[in-house]
Formats: C-alpha cells, sequence, structure tokens
C-alpha cells in the first residue's frame, strides 16, 4: 500500500481520472470556521495531453478576471504544474452543479473575450507569453463536454 501523502492530488490515481471534469478536491475549515473548498478543474488527460503554457497563462488571467463577475467568493484561481487543468479556490460551501454553473459562464465570457486581461509588462510577470485564442480553443473543449464534468473517474 502507499503511503499516504500530504497533498491532496498526489493521492489521486490519475490514470483512473476521466478528463475534462471539475472536482471538490478539498475542504477545509479554518479557525474562525470560515470554509474554502478548492476544486480540480481538470481540461486534459493528465499524463496524454496538456496545455501549452502560453494557453495555460492566458486561462489564468481570463479566469481569474471573469470569474469575480460571477461570484464573489472566487479567492483563487490557479494553473497545475502539470498543465493539464487548475485548481479553483472559493470561499463557502455550495452544491457542485453551482460550482460546474460558475465554471461554465466564465469560459463563455473566455469565449466573447477580445484581449487577456493585464497581458503586458505592467500587470504581469510574463506579459508577451500569452495566447487568446489558445485559451479560447481550450475553453470551446471544455465546454462541450459540459455534460461529463460530473464524473471523475472511469
Amino acid at each position: 500500500m502507499t503511503q499516504r501523502m500530504n497533498v491532496e492530488s498526489f493521492n489521486l490515481d490519475h490514470r483512473t481520472v476521466a478528463a475534462p471534469y471539475v472536482r471538490l478536491a478539498d475542504r477545509k475549515t479554518l479557525p474562525a470556521g470560515d470554509v474554502v473548498c478548492k476544486y480540480d478543474v481538470r481540461f486534459t488527460q493528465p499524463n496524454t495531453a496538456h496545455l501549452q503554457m502560453d494557453t495555460v497563462h492566458s486561462l489564468e488571467h481570463l479566469f481569474a478576471e471573469h470569474s469575480r463577475n460571477h461570484s464573489d467568493d472566487v479567492l483563487d484561481f490557479s494553473p497545475m504544474g502539470c498543465q493539464t487543468g487548475f485548481y479553483l479556490m472559493l470561499a463557502g460551501d455550495r452544491p457542485d452543479e453551482a460550482v460546474r454553473d460558475l465554471v461554465a459562464a466564465t469560459l463563455r465570457d473566455v469565449l466573447e473575450a477580445t484581449e487577456v486581461p493585464a497581458a503586458n509588462e505592467v500587470q504581469c510577470g510574463w506579459g508577451a507569453h500569452h495566447s487568446l485564442s489558445g485559451a479560447q480553443e481550450a475553453a470551446a473543449a471544455f465546454l462541450a463536454c459540459r455534460d461529463q464534468w460530473a464524473q471523475v473517474t472511469r
């Protein structure tokens, strides 16, 4: 038996997941009673495909900016180092379908975007490294599989 690791995703058998999906990866109750939930928003099948880094970078900017138009509970949207998805951090509990609705609404905004927010050297550490078209292609592919987002494993 493999030893349990401290990082939740290291305990996930990446061979058995079926991307794309949105899953609750972690839920923490903080000392003052506030709840923080982390969602695994998986765009591509682990160890089979990945997003290009300029696409990841642009999705990060677009989602981080536009998701806050749909919810005040968005704390963070961070890329996975493996380039297969993102972690969405939200304050409070909500039904899984509500999270999927938030993701879908935000990705529809990505499809309609005419530029990547803050894609410049004043507001970004690598302002020239973006791909709006790549982000929109990834968003469209993810949205096209919305009916599969609740199924995490095969």
